[in-house]
């Protein structure tokens, strides 16, 4: 091969890298930066919305990626450690999406290996969000990582303190997608 079409083939290969899309988060139910609906909202502790988790899509996952692990975070709850809403591990490296209603644990919307932690609430599943009545509106960060392990050696009833610990050490890459509620 010429060194001209060594040159080109390489100038090619660089820039289909460059342009392959970075991995990143979305949602056909929940638009970034934008108020969730009562339709996502918790039904208890005083609130009373639907408490269905949102559809969920990403790409660009980095090469290596094993499975996947969601997470629905406030850090703006009054608990001095922020208030985990959903935690999703053992996700299949196939996976690029949740199904609108996935967090029900009974919706049977997961994936077989997939496991719903224990959330804040004190159970596994989706727990929308519930701030404090008059409290400024609160940020709601969905991620999802790419982790490099095919599977947490966790279980349902694991805090989600722990699978934030196994994850950030196994993981290859995150995004996430912000949204508000308050009340």
């Amino acid at each position: 091969m010429s060194r001209s079409r060594a040159a080109l083939s390489l100038l090619a290969l660089v820039t289909s890298l460059a342009q392959a899309a970075p991995f990143s988060l979305s949602s056909p139910t929940v638009a970034a930066n934008a108020t969730l609906s009562s339709h996502q909202v918790f039904k208890g502790f005083g609130c009373s919305g639907d408490n269905v988790s949102p559809a969920l899509q990403w790409q660009g996952a980095p090469a290596g990626t094993a499975s996947f692990a969601v997470t629905m975070y406030d850090p703006d709850a009054p608990t001095g450690s922020g208030w985990w809403h959903w935690v999703v591990f053992n996700l299949p490296a196939s996976t690029q999406s949740l199904a609108l209603g996935a967090g029900d644990v009974h919706s049977g919307r997961m994936p077989a290996t997939a496991i719903q932690s224990r959330t804040d609430f004190g159970v596994p599943g989706y727990g929308g969000p519930c701030p404090p009545l008059g409290d400024k509106p609160h940020r709601y960060i969905f991620t999802v990582y790419a982790l490099k392990i095919d599977h947490l050696p966790l279980q349902a009833d694991s805090p989600a303190a722990m699978v934030g610990y196994f994850l950030h050490q196994n993981a290859l890459g995150q995004a996430s997608l912000q949204a508000y509620y308050g009340r």
